[in-house]
């Protein structure tokens, strides 16, 4: 076996696993086996526990050495080292070099995207943040005379609904916009924005 040739095979097989991958999970392909090793290579090897913890604020536990950024770096490590043997006239150990350094580059480059895509950027729901009185919303569903309707609120950054009946007792037309006075067993008791307002 020639260098260009296990050059060729390291790039085959990160590329076609790279192209499973994808498959499996952004196309729903399935595959009739499922692939476990017996060990828990990202865990032991990433860095013990805390894995990016550490390295990136706020970042989920994601071990540098996984599925991604190996098939990332035999890819790039192959595909690198392939063309080098076959067109540049570099020494075997130049080539070697230059074909680890873009495998780590391509490795580090998808482990970064990975931390990107899992990092967790909103700040932990402090009292204030969870506190239903004083929110305002929209009436989705008329509220009757001594009725109940339907509200929607917003409530840390995340967009709810409840049931709600008027603090008064009038009706409160669908599309009104409202403040919650009180919040009590799942009902909103609300107020039109308009008398808050004058």
């Amino acid at each position: 076996m020639t260098w260009s040739d296990f050059y060729l095979f390291c790039f085959l097989v990160g590329f076609s696993l790279s192209v499973v991958s994808f498959l499996a999970g952004a196309v729903h392909i399935h595959l009739p086996v499922k692939w476990h090793l017996p060990f828990h290579l990202g865990h032991h090897w990433g860095g013990g526990h805390g894995g990016v913890r550490g390295a990136f604020k706020g970042a989920a536990e994601i071990s540098w050495f996984n599925a991604s950024t190996i098939m990332a770096f035999l890819a790039w490590f192959g595909g690198t080292g392939y063309l080098l043997t076959r067109h540049a006239r570099l020494l075997a150990l130049a080539s070697l070099g230059i074909s680890v350094v873009a495998g780590l580059f391509a490795g580090w480059v998808v482990f970064r995207f990975m931390v990107k895509l899992v990092q967790r950027d909103d700040a932990p729901m402090t009292t204030e943040d969870r506190r239903v009185e004083g929110a305002l919303g929209t009436v989705s569903l008329p509220i009757r005379e001594n009725g109940t309707g339907e509200i929607i609120f917003s409530l840390g950054e995340t967009r709810r609904c409840a049931g709600a009946r008027s603090g008064d007792g009038r009706p409160i037309e669908k599309g009104a916009e409202i403040v919650i006075e009180r919040y009590e067993k799942g009902i909103a008791y609300v107020r039109r924005w308009e008398e808050f307002s004058k």
